[in-house]
Order: structure tokens, then sequence, then C-alpha cells
């Protein structure tokens, strides 16, 4: 008995291994043909295997008539049912995978992509994914117009930021070359206004060279430990006489000793751009009050202003590049700037990985810098 089972086992086990290097020789030679195609030579495989092995061992047991008849008949028909169950299973993921394909063929340039329904799970997988990727390519190519409208406006604004005090300067510098101008008083007042001039297109220049940095995530920050009370006193400070000028009153409140982990001269040139920004804003009789507290384990630092509110259609736009929120472009009497501060702010903050926002509140708006506090 246990020589005949040890034939049994030796004769299909080696027919199913010819058949098995046969199937795989077709998988490799069809390996960049359809899933269906590699379906339908696994099935074959499997039922040739089968079939061959039955086939040996009921002609090697002499089984002879109606016997070898119902057997061999079983085995046919089994087969036949394997391979038209794959034939079906084979041209189903087909069309399963021709749909995808044309749902992708079909995405708009808007890159709108609708996952068509009744995929197996894998290519309901790989349709999902797609998704995400079409969301992802969206928002990118959304990000990329924004910016790119956002350069075009910067470089148009700019422009005109430019043009106007160079106008002046040749102007002034045309009338002393020409002696046009030639009482003492007149000559200094000329000269002061030129250096006023120049000093503000150095400023512009600084911002834009400070701008370009950081969306070229050339930024690079020199951390630190250092205390926020240290940051709001010396803002209050760079801007006192900015303040004084203006008629507008400084306050600073700061609590306990609160650290954080910061490039010092960024972050101080963040904070002061939001100082800047609210004195310019606020009337000569108004008040800018810069904060430093913690909440819900946050650093955080707020300027709030007396401007009188921000329209909520500008909100949104507040920290865009060259944002004013006025038509005008022309110079104003403190020498702002293109308008790049607040952009200028914001690169910053979130090269920390801070967040920063604006809400309108009492007389005016408030200004916010989140940081994770140092531990």
């Amino acid at each position: 008995m246990i020589p005949e089972i040890l034939l049994i086992v030796a004769v299909t086990a080696g027919l199913g291994l010819l058949v098995a290097l046969a199937g795989l020789g077709a998988m490799w030679l069809l390996r960049e043909r359809s899933i269906g195609a590699m379906l339908a030579v696994v099935v074959v495989v499997t039922v040739l295997a089968t079939v061959g092995g039955v086939v040996a061992i009921t002609l090697k047991m002499i089984i002879e008539g109606t016997p070898r008849d119902i057997v061999l008949s079983v085995v046919v028909v089994g087969g036949l049912v394997g391979l038209g169950v794959a034939t079906v299973l084979a041209r189903r993921v087909v069309a399963a995978s021709r749909r995808l394909v044309d749902a992708v063929h079909a995405v708009p340039a808007s890159g709108e992509f609708t996952p068509p329904g009744g995929l197996p799970a894998e290519l309901g997988t790989i349709a999902g994914s797609l998704d995400q990727a079409y969301r992802r390519l969206r928002l990118g190519h959304e990000r990329e117009r924004a910016l790119e409208s956002a350069r075009r406006e910067l470089v148009a604004w700019v422009s005109h930021d430019l043009r106007t005090p160079l106008a002046g300067m040749r102007a002034m510098a045309e009338a002393l070359e020409d002696g046009v101008v030639a009482d003492p008083e007149t000559v200094g007042r000329y000269h002061r206004q030129i250096r006023l001039e120049v000093d503000r297109l150095s400023g512009m220049v600084d911002d834009l060279f400070e701008l370009s940095k950081i969306h070229a995530g050339a930024l690079r920050l020199s951390r630190n430990r250092i205390g926020l009370s240290d940051l709001v006193a010396d803002a209050l400070a760079g801007v006192e006489q900015l303040a004084r000028a203006k008629g507008v009153r400084l306050a600073g409140e700061v609590g306990p000793v609160i650290p954080v982990q910061a490039d010092a001269a960024e972050l101080s040139r963040a904070l002061r751009n939001l100082v800047v920004n609210a004195i310019r804003h606020t009337p000569g009789d108004g008040s800018v009050l810069v904060r430093a507290s913690v909440e819900g384990g946050i650093a955080c630092l707020s300027v709030a202003d007396c401007c009188g509110g921000i329209p909520v259609d500008d909100l949104p736009r507040v920290f865009d590049v060259a944002f004013r929120g006025e038509a005008a472009r022309t110079p104003s009497a403190d020498g702002a700037g293109a308008g790049l501060g607040l952009a200028i702010a914001r690169g910053i903050v979130e090269a920390h990985e801070g967040v920063i926002g604006v809400v309108n509140s009492g007389p005016g708006c408030r200004f916010e810098i989140r940081l994770p506090i140092s531990v």
C-alpha cells in the first residue's frame, strides 16, 4: 500500500511541477499584458495540474470501462467549470480596470476625479489614492495660481511705489543741480526729503529680500531659548519714536516668564512689523497694547490697536503680499512700505511652526502670534 501511495504522490507532484513551470514561463511572457490573461494562466495551471494528476492516477490504477469514463468525465467537467469561472472573473477584473482607466482619462482640466463604482477592493484602493492625489494636485495648482497672482500684483505695486519716490527725488535733484532752489532753508529741506526717500527705498529693498528668502525656503533660523518679555520690551523701544511722532500711546503687558525656542532677531522683526502696522493705522489719540501671555499651554503675543476694525471681506487678505487695505498707492507721510510687513511676519511665524491671525476686537483689531512654549 505504501509504495502505491508514494508512486501516486510522485506522479502528481511531478506533473504539477511541470505544469507550474510552464505556467510561470507563460506568466513571465505575459507580464505586461492584461491582468485577465494572467488570471487565466493561474486557473489553467491549477486545472491542468489537477486533471493531469487524476488522469495519470486513473490510468495507473487501470480502471476500465464505465468507472474510468465516470472519473474522467467528472474531471473534465470540473476543469471546464473552473475555466469558465476564471474567464468570468478575468473579464470582470479587466472591465473594472478599464472603467478606472476611463475615469482617469475623463479627468477635466480642473482636476475633478470621479472614482467609478463597483470596483474590487484593490482597485477601489487605487481609485481612492488617485482621488487623493488629484486633490493634492488641485490644491497645488490653486496655490501656484494664487502665488503667481500675488507675484504679479507685487511687481505692479512695488513698481509704482518705487516710481513715485524716484520721480520726486529726480525732481528735487534737478532743482538743486540747476540752481532753481538756492535758499539754504529749501536746500536743506530738499536734502532731508531725499534722505528720507532713500531710507524708505532701502527699507523696501530689505523687505523684498526678506520676503524672497521666505518664499524660497531659504530663511535660516538660529534658535535659542528666549523670553517673550525681552521681545516685547525690544519691540516697544524700537517703535517709541514713531509712536511719539504719531501721538499714539504704547503699552505692554507681560505675564510670568514665557520661554520659547526662537530666532530672537527674526521673531523680533515679526513683532515689530505688527506694532508698526498698528501704530500707522491708529489715530493720534489712540493706543496700542502689546501683550504676552500663555493660553492653553501656548505662548501668545498679541498687538491690539484702535484702527476702527478691518472690513470682514479684507480679513482673509490681511497677510497677503502687498495688501494695504486701501486703493491709493501713494507713499504715506510716515514712510510706509509696499505692504510687505504683515506678509513677512506671517512667513517668520510659520517658519517657527507658529500661527498668526487677526480678529476685530473692541475699538480696533488684534493681531495674535501663537508659538509652542519651550520646555
